[in-house]
């Protein structure tokens, strides 16, 4: 990346990816609804806010056909400029993916060229909001998040779009009094988790490394994530999925996940044993194919009942 302007209140630059990119496509895991406190698409581009380690951030991305526009605010900005490349899938390496067993899958990658893991070196940023997710609906847990983020997070540098919140610090979630986790819909074994969690969130942090192969170090991430209480399976690959571009994430427990892999790649819904089995044949690259199932559009027809969202912020 070349700086082409910088001054006290913005950076600029663009990136020229190597590969076919799909700015919308990549960051498609960071949206936690359409109006989420941290992440936004509008018609300008792609809106993020960061709490990077330097201090809180903004970027803004801008796709011009093979070249990406890219603008940062705030004492962070440097760093979030840093990161794009690695944010839009710079070290994610689809050359080796054998989707030859899978028609299904070798034609929605030859429709998705773009599509890479973005991998966005926040891991405590991208753990609280899913803890929130844990054994909930999303409509509870972004309502959650929104209302937390918005509550006590810092408002976004630069001209982002109104409603635009820096996520808290860790030291600031503990400080989040009990009452307005209930407000918020979360209960205290949910709040419990990430209070604690914001405790080592530097120990965290360093699970990253510029360095070190993907799988290794996202084993490591996971490994350490998941030796604190409340964090499992599920969370730990939903975190490093984001954080760390981890290739082989695999979301076991989620509600709708295996059903889906299911039906894409057999025709009928299994269950996660039955998923891991079928994704077994690309260990080591499962979140790839997880997310070329999910860009399939492919997914089990619902037949019963929604699950009931709970609302027990008055109770």
């Amino acid at each position: 990346m070349t700086t082409l302007a910088a001054s006290d209140t913005v950076l600029r630059s663009s990136y020229r990816p190597r590969h076919p990119l799909s700015v919308s496509a990549t960051l498609a895991p960071l949206s936690r609804g359409v109006d989420g406190p941290c992440f936004r698409r509008t018609a300008s581009g792609s809106w993020l806010t960061l709490r990077t380690p330097i201090g809180p951030a903004t970027l803004h991305l801008v796709q011009r056909n093979d070249e990406i526009d890219v603008a940062a605010w705030g004492d962070g900005a440097e760093w979030a400029m840093d990161g794009v490349p690695e944010l839009l899938g710079s070290r994610d390496d689809w050359e080796s993916l054998d989707l030859s067993r899978s028609p299904l899958l070798t034609e929605v990658r030859r429709r998705n060229p773009g599509l890479r893991l973005s991998r966005n070196r926040l891991v405590f940023e991208m753990l609280v909001p899913a803890v929130l997710e844990q054994k909930v609906t999303v409509v509870e847990a972004w309502r959650a998040w929104r209302r937390l983020v918005r509550r006590h997070g810092e408002p976004a540098p630069g001209p982002a779009p109104e409603g635009m919140t820096v996520a808290p610090a860790p030291d600031t979630w503990r400080l989040v009094p009990s009452w307005e986790w209930h407000e918020a819909g979360v209960g205290p074994q949910r709040s419990d988790t990430a209070v604690r969690a914001s405790r080592v969130a530097d120990a965290l942090e360093r699970t990253l490394s510029t360095g070190e192969d993907l799988l290794q170090e996202s084993a490591t991430a996971s490994a350490r994530l998941r030796s604190l209480p409340g964090i499992g399976v599920w969370t730990a690959a939903e975190v490093t999925a984001r954080a760390h571009g981890n290739p082989d994430a695999v979301s076991v427990g989620d509600y709708h996940l295996a059903s889906t892999v299911g039906m894409a790649l057999t025709g009928s819904p299994v269950d996660d044993d039955g998923m891991l089995e079928l994704l077994a044949p690309w260990e080591g690259q499962r979140q790839r194919v997880v997310r070329l199932i999910l860009a399939s559009g492919i997914a089990k027809p619902r037949r019963g009942p929604r699950i009931t969202i709970q609302d027990h912020r008055r109770h």
